[in-house]
């Protein structure tokens, strides 16, 4: 993983944990499972059956919702 960047575009920080088939930096990857949390309990329970494709859509739609802090 240490060759991979963080999937938020802009981001420089060091790589911390998987989604999908990316990976993302530990405050995105926080911010992340929050949010899929938010989605309700099925949702969170349910990411962890999914295929890598199904997972890849997820992060794509959550990393919609990211703002880059200036």
């Amino acid at each position: 993983m240490s060759d991979q960047v963080c999937l938020i575009q802009g981001c420089t920080a060091r790589v911390y944990a998987p989604a999908g088939t990316g990976a993302l930096c530990k405050e995105h990857f926080l911010n992340f499972v929050t949010w899929r949390r938010r989605k309700g309990p099925g949702m969170f329970h349910k990411y962890g059956a999914m295929t890598m494709e199904e997972r890849d859509a997820i992060a794509a739609e959550w990393s919609q919702t990211v703002k880059l802090a200036d």
